[in-house]
């Protein structure tokens, strides 16, 4: 059961003592270097690890997206970590851009191990931790600050060693104070300045030193104050990258990574779409992408996402979530009507404006740079509105209904969705857009045939339409081609309209397309009723217009 004042088991985390911190008034300006750990720390995590065939085939995707380093495994967690990692180095499969980074804890037999695992390879990153925190400490180690520190700085010294015996490999090297999110800042500076003087790093050749948010216990702000003390403090920070490794277990993850970048970070480990131990690690997909909507090129091509997606559920067996930032299936998708109406708009005034800046509103990234198209950002349910149900027969059948006949059709759409009660797809609406207007087979008036003839001001309308099983041909006398078939309604027929408004727009681009003519009638006693006609003739489609508002009075009365 909760406690009513959890200040009986749980204590707020400290504040950082930093004065006149400096990154809240920085900016993100460039993209950081990239590692993925999903290929480890994202491997160790799954309920099924992967077999060979999925690490290649993630190995692969992330080469595809431009990753340029890659944590391909703990070599001495077992033998199927090893020999895969083995076989890369064996099989020529690390192109010359790439570094492997593989992990080991700081203990001798698993570092000899692991450089076993990379022999032959033609560069590297060897990546060593221990605990220093106080909990590690006290609880796990029951071990002193002097203890713990002694067990990095010999880590180091087997680093040192073992390249040496490696000499036609080139060797770079990570230290992580593991748990340095919960540890003292001074000891963690401590134990990162003890691993610089064996390792001895250089402006040409630094030290990566990662700093683990290795259980999320703070607001993001308070990592950013931390990574930036330790940037501040860092006696030769020219020779070595600042690397992050955010956790969710707060859910902030990616705040925490991209505000330790404003901090001064170098360096950013992740997995795709955040996969690892308990809530994830930092997702690397949005990280990078919110970076891109910035104007940032992120050095990450997530083009496909769809691919990468794909990839990353076969070869982890974990859904991508369909509220995924950027990724999910439903995250560029609107249901209310007002953000259905606001999206239709911004896409119309982006195609009306002469400059390439994407400003679509509840639409952060042109879901077009990620391979998606526009069908499914509008759908359609009950919580839906003319605008929704007008832009999908646009994207559908190429129509663009004046606002008053999306408000008519509307309706129709919303007792539909009512009464189903389920999302409506594009099939569903153009069914109902037919039977509504009177497009389908089998309507009491139908053009068989015309001629207009006459002079101007004075034309004669000369039609065949289907009536009641056979052919009957109408005439009528107007000023123009559609008084001229209003009055042959009228005085043939019987059926008595004016008309309120009239507009017409071409289907498609190019020189074989349609037009499509909307008409709004009204009726003697005052009722309003619509009608659509499309034909490669614009003229031709304004009569089966005229005709569609007439089979609406003829069959809904």
């Amino acid at each position: 059961m909760m406690l009513t004042d959890p200040t009986q088991k749980y204590r707020a985390f400290p504040q950082v003592d930093l004065p006149n911190r400096q990154w809240p008034s920085n900016v993100i300006t460039k993209a950081p270097r990239w590692l993925s750990t999903d290929m480890r720390d994202g491997n160790q995590s799954l309920i099924d690890p992967m077999n060979a065939e999925k690490k290649r085939r993630f190995f692969d995707l992330l080469l595809k997206v431009g990753v340029k380093e890659i944590e391909v495994g703990f070599p001495a967690a077992g033998a199927t970590e090893f020999d895969f990692i083995s076989s890369l180095v064996r099989d020529g499969a690390i192109p010359d851009d790439v570094f492997p980074q593989v992990l080991t804890q700081a203990r001798a037999d698993l570092i000899a191990t692991t450089f076993e695992s990379l022999r032959g390879a033609k560069k590297a990153i060897v990546h060593v931790y221990n605990a220093i925190s106080p909990a590690w400490r006290n609880i796990v180690f029951q071990m002193e600050r002097p203890e713990i520190r002694a067990i990095a700085v010999n880590a180091a010294k087997l680093l040192r060693d073992h390249a040496a015996k490696q000499p036609d490999t080139d060797w770079h090297f990570e230290y992580s104070p593991e748990t340095f999110s919960t540890a003292e800042l001074d000891f963690s500076l401590e134990c990162c300045e003890a691993v610089m003087d064996i390792l001895q790093p250089t402006l040409e050749r630094p030290l990566i030193l990662n700093l683990p948010a290795t259980v999320e216990c703070a607001t993001p702000n308070i990592y950013a104050d931390q990574i930036e003390w330790i940037c501040r403090n860092i006696s030769r920070r020219d020779s070595v990258v600042i690397s992050l490794h955010t956790h969710n277990d707060r859910g902030t993850g990616v705040a925490a990574a991209e505000l330790g970048i404003m901090a001064g970070a170098d360096r950013v480990e992740g997995c795709l779409f955040g996969n690892g131990e308990r809530t994830g690690n930092c997702d690397l997909v949005t990280v990078a992408l919110n970076m891109y909507t910035q104007g940032i090129n992120p050095e990450l091509d997530f083009s496909d996402i769809d691919e990468v997606i794909q990839t990353v559920e076969y070869c982890n067996q974990l859904p991508v979530h369909p509220r995924h930032p950027y990724a999910g299936e439903l995250v560029f998708t609107a249901f209310s009507g007002s953000h259905q109406d606001a999206i239709k708009k911004g896409f119309a005034a982006q195609e009306a404006r002469n400059d390439q800046i994407w400003n679509v509103p509840y639409l952060p990234i042109d879901p077009k740079d990620l391979g998606r198209d526009y069908e499914a950002v509008i759908r359609v349910n009950s919580q839906s509105g003319k605008g929704g149900v007008a832009w999908v027969l646009q994207q559908d059948k190429g129509y663009k209904l004046p606002k008053k006949m999306q408000a008519d059709f509307s309706k129709v759409v919303q007792a539909f969705a009512d009464q189903s009660s389920r999302e409506l797809n594009a099939a569903d609406i153009s069914t109902a857009f037919e039977e509504h207007y009177c497009l389908t087979d089998d309507q009491p008036y139908a053009l068989i045939d015309y001629q207009e003839g006459g002079a101007a001001g004075d034309r004669i309308f000369t039609g065949k339409i289907a009536h009641q099983g056979g052919e009957r041909s109408i005439s009528g006398r107007g000023n123009g081609l559609i008084s001229s078939v209003l009055a042959a309604l009228r005085d043939e027929l019987g059926v008595e309209l004016e008309i309120a408004d009239y507009s017409e727009h071409a289907i498609g681009a190019g020189t074989n397309v349609n037009a499509a003519a909307y008409v709004e009638c009204r009726t003697p006693d005052g009722r309003t009723v619509f009608g659509i006609g499309t034909d490669s003739d614009v003229a031709t489609a304004s009569v089966k217009a005229v005709l569609s508002a007439a089979n609406g009075i003829a069959v809904r009365g």
